[in-house]
């Protein structure tokens, strides 16, 4: 109990001689300065920090230079149209919203290529549509489609069209360098030269046919070169030596025969007709 009692005694005097210190120094004048703590990142995490800021800064500029090396590689200005190059090709793909390949151009080394149901070309002023190709039908409505291959057009089946012109003070030739040219109507083939010559040439014969009409030739002048000259039968041959005159006059006036057969030949003229069935030249043709 001793113990104890003395025990208490000298905390209570430690308790207050602390009350005491304490109530004398909130008392006592200050005159030293308050002194700063200062807060802040130290030692490994500072280096840390700025490390990533570093690596920040770096990516950035890697950033901006490789954007200006492919807008300098593209060509990509303000003035000049978008330029996209590869090695191989150039693939633009147009797709729908559930992701399903609608459209593809191809832009190759070899051949440009598009794959879509419909393909069309229109002009910049008006919308009006030059060029459309689908799966059934290819229209081309420029106002003239000129094909300056010296080998031409070549179609593979027919061309339907109602009009077929050259160029002002240009020939049309029409050809067929191994073959065969028809010209086929139901209603008719006209062919007019309004103010020019028609010649029909061939190397062998030349047939005008017709069938249930007639072959009609109407002009001031017709005239049929290169025809060959018949011979006088005997009893023409002796008449004509019996003739008062001695030299016989250059003969100009011929008459126009024609034999069974339907071959044109001339015989000279007479006071009578001298056209023969039985002449050379019907006897030989």
């Amino acid at each position: 109990m001793d113990r104890s009692a003395n025990l208490d005694t000298e905390e209570l005097k430690m308790t207050r001689e602390q009350y005491i210190l304490a109530t004398q120094q909130n008392s006592l004048p200050r005159t030293e300065h308050p002194q700063f703590y200062p807060v802040g990142i130290y030692g490994w995490r500072k280096r840390c920090l700025y490390f990533f800021v570093l690596l920040l800064l770096v990516t950035m500029i890697v950033n901006l230079a490789m954007t200006v090396w492919i807008l300098k590689v593209m060509n990509f200005t303000v003035d000049s149209p978008l330029v996209l190059q590869s090695d191989r090709n150039v693939t633009v793909n147009a797709r729908n919203h559930m992701g399903q390949l609608t459209g593809q151009l191809t832009v190759g080394a070899d051949a440009v290529e598009a794959q879509c149901k419909r393909f069309e070309v229109r002009a910049s002023e008006g919308g009006k549509v030059l060029f459309s190709a689908d799966e059934d039908e290819i229209v081309i409505g420029a106002d003239r489609l000129k094909v300056t291959g010296t080998e031409g057009a070549v179609f593979g089946h027919s061309v339907e069209t109602p009009h077929i012109r050259a160029e002002p003070s240009q020939d049309l030739k029409l050809e067929s360098p191994t073959r065969s040219l028809v010209m086929e109507a139901p209603r008719g083939v006209q062919v007019n030269a309004a103010a020019g010559d028609l010649k029909a040439t061939c190397r062998k014969e030349l047939h005008l046919q017709s069938t249930e009409g007639e072959i009609f030739l109407n002009a001031d002048t017709i005239r049929l070169g290169n025809l060959p000259v018949g011979s006088f039968s005997a009893a023409a041959s002796s008449s004509s030596s019996s003739s008062p005159s001695s030299s016989a006059p250059r003969q100009t006036i011929y008459e126009l025969c024609i034999c069974p057969n339907g071959k044109l030949y001339l015989s000279p003229a007479g006071a009578g007709s001298t056209c023969q069935s039985s002449s050379n030249i019907c006897l030989w043709s």
